[in-house]
């Protein structure tokens, strides 16, 4: 119990009467394996929020998107992720290089139901996971210390209406953001994209 609740905590759950809530709430609920339910629900999201800090104390929130299973459990105590091209600022990843503590929250809300997840992550840039994931330029492994299904009594219903365009998808090259056309951007971007501009250019 020590680990989940600090002196920060326990002085609003004994201001508020909710010490043993809270207590009997973690006896309950809190746990350290993916249980198959847990899978099921982890591998059928196309997102998630993954929270991290730098190593001075600063928090980044960060929506994660992709198509349904690209959060993969490897087993009770794992699961992987890709990571995508975005826009060169690796927030999340330096943060993780940095200080490994993660929180990840996977939300359903057609049918209101939500997970928390707490673990130690890694960055691997050779991760066996790479040949899995189309145009994925690194897979991120998280050690799971703790997760726990969430109540879901606020969250607001939502129609997922089209998946983006921008999910990479086999067989196809995924189409480059308009930010990346901006003269001003264009000529700070990876070679790599300065080249696919080049050609796309010449194909036109």
């Amino acid at each position: 119990m020590s680990d989940l609740y600090l002196e920060s905590h326990r002085s609003l759950q004994d201001r508020y009467d909710t010490r043993r809530l809270a207590d009997k709430a973690a006896e309950f609920i809190l746990h350290d394996a993916i249980n198959e339910e847990e899978r099921a629900f982890i591998e059928s999201r196309d997102m998630f929020f993954l929270s991290t800090v730098n190593d001075e104390g600063w928090p980044t929130c960060s929506y994660k998107g992709g198509k349904p299973g690209f959060v993969r459990v490897v087993d009770e105590h794992t699961i992987a992720f890709p990571s995508y091209n975005g826009n060169g600022m690796y927030l999340s990843l330096g943060n993780i290089n940095g200080s490994r503590k993660i929180g990840m929250l996977f939300i359903d809300f057609e049918n209101p139901h939500r997970l928390r997840l707490h673990g130690q992550a890694e960055v691997i840039e050779n991760d066996p996971l790479l040949a899995e994931y189309h145009e994925a330029e690194l897979i991120v492994r998280v050690r799971v210390e703790n997760l726990f299904i969430n109540c879901p009594r606020y969250i607001h219903r939502y129609r997922k209406l089209e998946e983006s365009e921008y999910v990479p998808n086999p067989g196809c090259e995924t189409p480059l953001p308009d930010w990346k056309r901006i003269p001003e951007i264009e000529e700070v971007l990876p070679e790599s994209d300065r080249a696919r501009l080049r050609r796309e250019a010449g194909e036109r």
